[in-house]
């Protein structure tokens, strides 16, 4: 799947099961630039970065795909609780020129 903003693009793979929410980039080496998570309906989702083998950038989207949060440099072997509802999150390498408030593209 692709990700877009105004200047950027991103390559990610698609999450919309349970199984592969919990899954995530646990002991993977990732070859694109991460990993999108979908969710159902609107949800405050913690995460871990337990066995992920890089430092992540983690962007909070909503229903609209707007971006509401961005916590950058996530080290491997961080919990890190939002405190904010999302229907998508994306793991990324970097996300660049991601900002609070950009609407991102979605394309297959």
């Amino acid at each position: 799947m692709i990700i877009k903003n105004k200047k950027d693009s991103f390559n990610v793979d698609h999450y919309k099961t349970t199984l592969k929410h919990l899954r995530g980039l646990i002991l993977k080496r990732v070859k694109n630039d991460g990993a999108l998570f979908e969710f159902k309906k609107e949800v405050y989702v913690a995460l871990h970065t337990f066995f992920v083998l890089r430092k992540i950038d983690i962007v909070y989207l909503d229903k609209n795909k707007v971006v509401t949060k961005i916590r950058k440099n996530i080290l491997p072997f961080t919990l890190y609780i939002p405190y904010t509802k999302c229907n998508y999150i994306l793991e990324l390498k970097n996300s660049k020129n991601i900002k609070l408030k950009d609407k991102l593209k979605f394309k297959e």
